[in-house]
């Protein structure tokens, strides 16, 4: 059995410790963390893919000045534990964050997501009835072409019920003085000293390795991809020019599917570009929320 990231070990290293809560919800424990002023307009901020709460910890505090804030850990992803393999998938994935807004009586005004977290904001939006802003962060909006549309996901399947899978890629992820070259090669972002530390954590523990495969094998962008004009949202979609992981044309096709999106390119800085460069990201947030948000009455 692989042992868990642990809150007063793992987690003593993440930023912004003051500002984590842990919420029951059913049978999950969700890690969040929550700033700003209440009665402020709500953001919600969704991760991508292998991350955690910490891939803000540059960027929450800006918006924190102008939003009340709240970013969860995802399910299965660094200190949120206790959701079934099923919730994995897009749907259930987005069914069971609606449930955690429920239980925090928080109603976002704004979603923003980084990387699969744009999915998922806009997932809210089909089936849980967000309609406000919604901002893609270098979004994971367009299935692999061809052949790859399958393959991909198969793999993801087989890697996650391979209990062995997950020690190796963690232990292969040992860090060390290759991790800023490691996160490089795969985002052309850098990252700075506290982000490597944290996603050395990540990365080092087969829980959150497991989570994050079985989020790869659960999700079916096809399905999104095909209800993606039902979106009626103002849609931002800030894509970096140097993003190794997701092409900057794949954003421009993605913004085609959309009734009412644009796309701004964010230049010399890579997928992580929120992290790389927090302050034009919180910028961009919350001139688009300025330009889209209903004032309230």
């Amino acid at each position: 059995m692989s042992r868990a990231l642990d809150w007063d070990r793992e987690g003593r290293i993440w930023p912004h410790r003051e500002a984590s809560r842990f919420v029951p919800v059913g049978t999950a424990l969700w890690h969040v963390q929550r700033m700003g002023t209440a009665g402020m307009p709500r953001l919600l901020l969704l991760h991508g893919t292998g991350a955690s709460v910490h891939s803000w910890r540059g960027l929450m505090p800006l918006l924190a000045q102008q939003f009340e804030v709240l970013a969860p850990d995802l399910p299965r992803h660094a200190f949120t534990t206790g959701h079934p393999p099923e919730d994995m998938s897009l749907p259930r994935m987005a069914a069971a964050t609606a449930r955690l807004l429920d239980a925090e009586q928080f109603a976002p005004d704004i979603i923003a997501g980084h990387s699969a977290g744009a999915a998922l904001a806009l997932q809210l939006a089909l089936d849980h009835e967000h309609s406000g802003p919604i901002i893609g962060l270098n979004s994971a909006l367009r299935p692999f072409p061809g052949p790859a549309a399958q393959m991909f996901p198969a793999l993801a399947k087989l890697l996650f019920v391979n209990p062995f899978v997950p020690r190796l890629f963690s232990a292969a992820a040992s860090f060390g003085s290759e991790g800023e070259r490691f996160i490089y090669r795969a985002t052309a972002s850098h990252v700075d000293a506290e982000g490597l530390a944290c996603y050395a954590a990540l990365l080092r523990n087969p829980g959150h390795t497991k989570g994050a495969l079985a989020m790869m094998a659960n999700w079916d962008l096809p399905a999104l991809r095909s209800r993606m004009h039902e979106i009626a949202n103002p849609v931002l979609l800030l894509h970096s020019d140097k993003d190794a992981a997701i092409p900057l044309d794949w954003a421009r096709e993605a913004q085609g599917w959309l009734a009412n999106a644009r796309l701004e390119s964010l230049p010399m800085l890579g997928h992580l570009a929120h992290e790389e460069a927090p302050e034009i990201s919180a910028r961009l947030i919350a001139e688009f929320a300025a330009e889209n948000m209903t004032p309230a009455t």
